[in-house]
């Protein structure tokens, strides 16, 4: 008899890979309590927490034995508490979070640009590799629980580090190519790590929609934030795209592509256009009684007398070496 498996997620995941999950002679369950196998994907830490821990969680309602495969990013500690509590549950958990490997990928749930690390304390079943196999391109068994999402985080992070370097990239030379003049077509080889790179690509080609999303993105930078905090570990580089792609959601783009990141460096008609409201910011960040002081203060208010006296550097020899 063939593995029955249910689904709780993001829909645009399930539709992409519902056909090879079928291929591979899966079959599809009504609910949770009537499946083998429960595949999840949150988007938000929240979600995650509720799914598995809150009222009619998946640790309390699934039958014994049932198979718990999360795709969702989180930090490896939570990763560890939910494989806990499922096995005293008599539950099997497996983590496998979801790892593209190009951010910015036409097809993102493409089978070959899906990397599964995965992670449990119990021998994978034929049924569970199956399924995974039918998922990604490259499953990697990683170890213990919490490994899987500390190699999707040093996977993901160089990924997102370029996603915005390109972009800003692509930001500059709009703006500057409009007093200077763009380059060549026979300068623009020079230049081949830019001008051939896919982030930049997807952004000339306007590709801003697409099933993976600047909100699945931002669940896993920061799932690597916490977990570094965790470490005691400052990401400062992460922690700026992330406030970026924040923004791109406040405005409306949660549900875009990660390259719809550049519409945040374009004026507000290029944001209206492709259905960004700036208004949002306004309305989210707001404008505290400290904003509404003349942008062209005095910054002499915020001086130290004592912060600049020459004279604390009168015996300073500069030209020593």
């Amino acid at each position: 008899m063939a593995a029955s498996y249910a689904y709780v997620g993001a829909p645009t995941f399930i539709k992409a890979v519902q056909g090879r999950l079928a291929d591979a002679g899966l079959v599809r369950a009504d609910d949770a309590a009537s499946a083998d196998i429960v595949v999840t994907f949150c988007t938000t830490a929240s979600a995650l927490e509720d799914l598995y821990f809150g009222d009619d969680g998946l640790v309390s309602s699934a039958g014994p034995g049932t198979v718990l495969v999360d795709l969702s990013a989180t930090t490896p500690n939570f990763a560890r508490e939910i494989n806990a509590v499922a096995t005293v549950n008599d539950l099997v958990m497996v983590e496998a979070p979801l790892t593209v490997r190009s951010l910015v990928a036409e097809d993102a749930f493409a089978r070959e640009n899906l990397l599964g690390p995965v992670a449990s304390e119990s021998e994978l079943s034929e049924e569970v590799r199956t399924l995974l196999e039918a998922i990604f391109g490259e499953v990697v068994e990683v170890g213990a629980p919490g490994r899987a999402q500390l190699m999707r985080s040093t996977h993901t992070l160089p990924l997102a580090a370029n996603l915005a370097s390109a972009i800003e990239a692509v930001a500059l030379d709009d703006a500057a190519a409009r007093s200077v003049g763009a380059l060549d077509a026979d300068q623009v080889p020079l230049f081949c790590t830019v001008s051939t790179d896919p982030v930049v690509r997807a952004v000339q080609q306007r590709r801003f929609a697409g099933d993976y999303t600047a909100e699945m993105l931002l669940a896993e930078l920061s799932a690597a934030l916490m977990a570094a905090d965790d470490a005691e570990v400052i990401l400062p580089g992460v922690e700026a795209t992330m406030h970026l792609l924040e923004l791109l959601a406040v405005i409306g783009g949660a549900d875009m592509a990660p390259a719809a990141l550049a519409l945040v460096y374009r004026d507000e008609a290029a944001g209206a256009a492709a259905g960004l409201d700036w208004t949002r910011a306004e309305q989210a960040y707001g404008r505290g009684s400290d904003h509404d002081r003349d942008e062209d203060e005095d910054w002499s208010d915020y001086d130290d007398p004592d912060w600049a006296d020459d004279s604390d550097y009168d015996d300073f020899d500069y030209t020593a070496n």
